[in-house]
């Protein structure tokens, strides 16, 4: 991993997220090496040659002030980097995120695929209006060590849901990317029964390289949904993904907690649609 550290102009911007209304990433680039990431095109706007999931910028920034007129914002921590990936143990720039954000009205959402968030429970206590998120995709770890080769177990995930739950701090599910015939979403709401507050979803939406060599992988090893794939990601047939909204609404129904729907991001609002 190729380490740099960078200076930013400012800690917040504006989102265009359904969501949020700001977001706060410490870092560029990211550990994980998702296979299907999309948030790889920020390479066009950093200069990096190298390939995504081999570098990590850490950064500072030239000013901390925040935007006035926070009151009743969302601020996502993060959009384009995970804000617990492993290098935060040593320069928490996260932390110091938090301890910033933690002085302001806004309501501040942090989403992760890592349970390292539990190392700063003292000061995830003190934000009032505090949302964490942990994305998962699978209870598989042979298809998460596939598509996620260098992010955090399914066990180490689903432990932080419900450490975080048990320590009062509002928490949720982000069963995304859903992998069409692959991800088994009722299996994984069942996992994370009475840990979570809110349980959202958003299919796996394709771009760029990432949608070539995602393809190429299911080719391989799941070659028995090669049509699917084929029909969805070639053809543009959002049939799988109608039976899929079924399938979300029917489960709501046995859950007394919001399940929210971001598939389509080209045609949701802000806030997401909801089956609560």
């Amino acid at each position: 991993m190729k380490l740099n550290e960078v200076t930013a102009k400012q800690v917040l911007v504006k989102s265009n997220l359904p969501a949020s209304d700001y977001v706060a990433n410490p870092y560029v680039g990211c550990t994980h090496n998702c296979r299907y990431c999309y948030a790889s095109f920020m390479k066009r706007f950093t200069g990096h040659t190298e390939e995504w999931g081999t570098f990590l910028d850490v950064k500072s920034y030239e000013r901390t002030t925040l935007p006035r007129h926070l009151n009743g914002k969302t601020i996502l921590l993060s959009s384009v980097t995970d804000p617990y990936n492993p290098y935060e143990r040593t320069y928490h720039k996260s932390r110091e995120l938090l301890e910033t954000l933690s002085r302001t009205d806004a309501n501040v959402e942090i989403l992760s695929k890592s349970d390292l968030m539990l190392h700063d429970l003292d000061l995830l206590r003190k934000i009032p209006r505090l949302t964490v998120g942990i994305s998962l995709c699978t209870l598989d770890d042979e298809f998460r060590r596939l598509m996620e080769p260098g992010a955090p177990s399914v066990a180490r995930r689903l432990h932080g849901l419900s450490e975080l739950h048990k320590a009062g701090i509002a928490t949720y599910l982000f069963i995304s990317p859903i992998f069409p015939r692959i991800t088994d979403i009722s299996a994984i709401c069942e996992a994370v029964r009475g840990s979570v507050d809110k349980i959202c979803f958003e299919n796996l939406n394709l771009r760029g390289s990432a949608k070539q060599e995602v393809l190429a992988l299911i080719d391989r090893y799941y070659p028995q949904y090669r049509e699917d794939y084929t029909a969805i990601y070639r053809n543009g047939d959002i049939g799988y993904w109608k039976e899929v909204e079924k399938e979300i609404e029917k489960l709501s129904e046995a859950y007394n907690i919001p399940f929210v729907n971001f598939f389509y991001h080209d045609k949701i609002k802000k806030g997401g649609h909801s089956n609560d």
